[in-house]
């Protein structure tokens, strides 16, 4: 996980768990912008989170993202537990 620009802290729902799908695909598809800036500079991104739905709509989307810039990604997950609560976290590894 060295040299990874993480993509959190500037939006409310970062922290947040989604009640549904739609959701969730909303707000991830909307998380474009911010990733894409990044991938574009041959940099590995990722993003952490408490909910897991975000995470795998993510490991989706990372893949069609890299192919739409003309990149080659791994995609690489994991989580950890923070005071009792499991976070889960996503990022590129450039190949």
């Amino acid at each position: 996980m060295e040299n990874v620009k993480w993509i959190n802290g500037s939006y409310k729902e970062d922290n947040r768990i989604f009640d549904s799908e739609f959701e969730v695909k909303e707000w991830t598809e909307a998380l474009y912008s911010d990733f894409v800036a990044y991938l574009s500079d041959k940099n590995n991104v990722g993003y952490v989170t408490p909910d897991e739905k975000v995470i795998k709509y993510l490991a989706s989307l990372f893949p069609q993202w890299a192919v739409h810039n003309n990149l080659q990604i791994g995609v690489c997950t994991g989580k950890t537990a923070i005071n009792g609560q499991i976070i889960y976290k996503i990022w590129t590894v450039k190949l």
